[in-house]
């Protein structure tokens, strides 16, 4: 993706960019150039960092956390990518906002580092926000009604698709926002990878999916991607001028992907509710709100 581009002098942040595919993009990013800084929470997972590379200490589900970052970051930040996640926690688990916990690391925690950060983006030459979603975002839209499962039974499955959804909308928020500031805001979907983001979902499940075998060790199928392929439209994203002047947008293997309608039987695609403005306006108002108490 970046072969022939020259990132020199950029700056650019990587939530959870130690392993899997933060770090498959990371290693790209840092080949083209670029200035990386990589956060990680409570220093897990960060025994593989490429020469070079900035380490940082950050925990999305906490507010606090996210505050004491935004404030501690000097100069500009060209490229923020919003990388880092948790996927189907199978318990009800809240942070210490009380969002649902899944909402709060994928999509809230983001939401406050970004806007933190808006004036060192909107200080770049090119800035650009990207946010690593999900298909999973075809599978539910946001229950703006009930966010935290105060009222409806709690699903992790279905808690990790609102939170990818809020992802998307993110994007078409920021995009509509910042754009006299010149920031670029997109999502993306980078396909179905065995990394550690699965480690909450159950043996049995894994099994279903054809990952695990009985013997419980690692499969992995063929229409599977390598953390380096799927990391590929992150890479885009982040740093090629193929894609200059893009935002609002939602990409999957390097193309940007149409809207359609969601539902189980999806697979491909940008979910129509993924993308709907005045849901990314209540969304958008709802987390500024949490953010700011």
């Amino acid at each position: 993706m970046l072969r022939g581009v020259d990132l020199s002098g950029k700056r650019i942040l990587v939530t959870g960019g130690a392993s899997g595919l933060g770090a498959a993009a990371v290693r790209s990013l840092v080949r083209a150039g670029a200035l990386v800084t990589i956060t990680v929470r409570n220093g897990h997972g960060a025994s593989d960092v490429p020469d070079g590379v900035r380490l940082a200490s950050l925990d999305l589900a906490d507010l606090a956390s996210v505050r004491t970052f935004v404030e501690g970051w000097d100069g500009v930040v060209d490229v923020v990518v919003a990388n880092a996640g948790v996927m189907a926690v199978p318990e009800l688990r809240r942070s210490q906002a009380g969002w649902e916990l899944q909402l709060a690391t994928n999509f809230l925690g983001h939401f406050a580092l970004i806007t933190g950060l808006r004036g060192a983006l909107a200080a770049a030459r090119e800035p650009r926000v990207v946010i690593v979603s999900s298909g999973a975002q075809l599978r539910a839209g946001v229950d703006l009604d009930d966010l935290n499962f105060e009222r409806r039974p709690y699903d992790p499955w279905q808690a990790y698709a609102q939170s990818k959804t809020a992802d998307v909308l993110l994007a078409v928020g920021a995009a509509r926002r910042w754009a006299d500031d010149g920031i670029v805001a997109n999502a993306l979907a980078p396909g179905f990878i065995l990394t550690n983001i699965q480690r909450h979902v159950p043996k049995e499940t894994l099994r279903a999916l054809g990952v695990m075998d009985e013997s419980g060790a690692p499969v992995t199928p063929d229409f599977y991607k390598s953390p380096e392929q799927g990391a590929a439209t992150t890479v885009l994203l982040a740093g090629s001028p193929l894609v200059s002047g893009v935002t609002g947008a939602y990409f999957e293997d390097n193309q940007e992907s149409p809207v359609v309608e969601g539902g189980p039987d999806v697979a491909t695609g940008v979910a129509r509710w993924s993308i709907d403005l005045e849901t990314a306006d209540a969304l958008w108002n709802m987390a500024l709100a949490a953010v700011r108490s």
